[in-house]
């Protein structure tokens, strides 16, 4: 507890703590108070940053124009992967559309208030299960969700994560932006080279997604058929 001693009153009255101790005896109890002053807390401690150093920009901006050529074809990779990507996504509308039987700005409502891709592509295989009845069919829509499924851990790779850059300007690694854990350990940011290699795994996303994107338009109109119970009919290419 705190106090005031009766000291001068020319100064303001310091604070005092009291400590109060009881001893007990086979006859009596004392009491003692013991007054002292609060000692002063003594922080010897240095803080030190741990703040990464401030990048050179002008360093930077100056070696830039080296690597232009290789940073520009990683971006229009990214780019182009990203986009393809969502292009493909975006066709699951129709293919909920199909399975709820209903207009298309309805099944566009459903798709996006599950704001996750893996719950969208749930809903859709869960629908599957009680409006396909068609072995084949329902085996090529599965088909085509995992192929998706696929590209897509690519497409997280690069759409969520942080890149680095070398003293000349060439983007070298990507750093995830998710934690990974196991049994034992707990990190953050998983490094990654992109390198000849994982540039090439991109190209190759690329033309899978191609792929996907002309299969999956080829599914619609089979399973709108098949789901309405009429023959199906093709789709003008001009439509897609």
């Amino acid at each position: 507890m705190l106090f005031h001693s009766p000291i001068a009153k020319s100064r303001p009255p310091q604070p005092w703590l009291i400590y109060l101790s009881i001893r007990t005896t086979a006859v009596t109890e004392q009491v003692r108070w013991y007054h002292c002053r609060p000692r002063r807390a003594r922080n010897h401690t240095m803080f030190v940053s741990k703040l990464p150093p401030k990048p050179d920009f002008e360093v930077l901006a100056a070696a830039a124009p080296a690597s232009a050529d290789r940073r520009t074809f990683v971006l229009a990779l990214i780019g182009n992967l990203i986009c393809s990507w969502s292009n493909n996504e975006s066709l699951f509308i129709y293919v909920l559309m199909i399975l709820l039987r209903t207009d298309e700005a309805s099944a566009a409502v459903v798709f996006a208030t599950l704001n996750t891709t893996r719950a969208r592509l749930d809903l859709i295989q869960r629908l599957a299960k009680i409006r396909v009845t068609d072995k084949a069919l329902a085996k090529s829509l599965t088909a085509l969700i995992e192929r998706f499924s696929e590209s897509t851990k690519v497409r997280n790779e690069l759409n969520h994560c942080m890149f680095i850059f070398d003293s000349s300007g060439a983007i070298t690694h990507t750093q995830s932006m998710r934690l990974m854990e196991t049994k034992a350990s707990l990190r953050f940011g998983e490094i990654k080279a992109l390198d000849e290699s994982r540039l090439q795994e991109m190209v190759r996303t690329i033309h899978e997604m191609t792929k996907i994107n002309r299969e999956i338009w080829d599914l619609l109109p089979r399973l709108e058929a098949h789901v309405h119970g009429v023959k199906p009919q093709s789709v003008p290419r001009d439509a897609a």
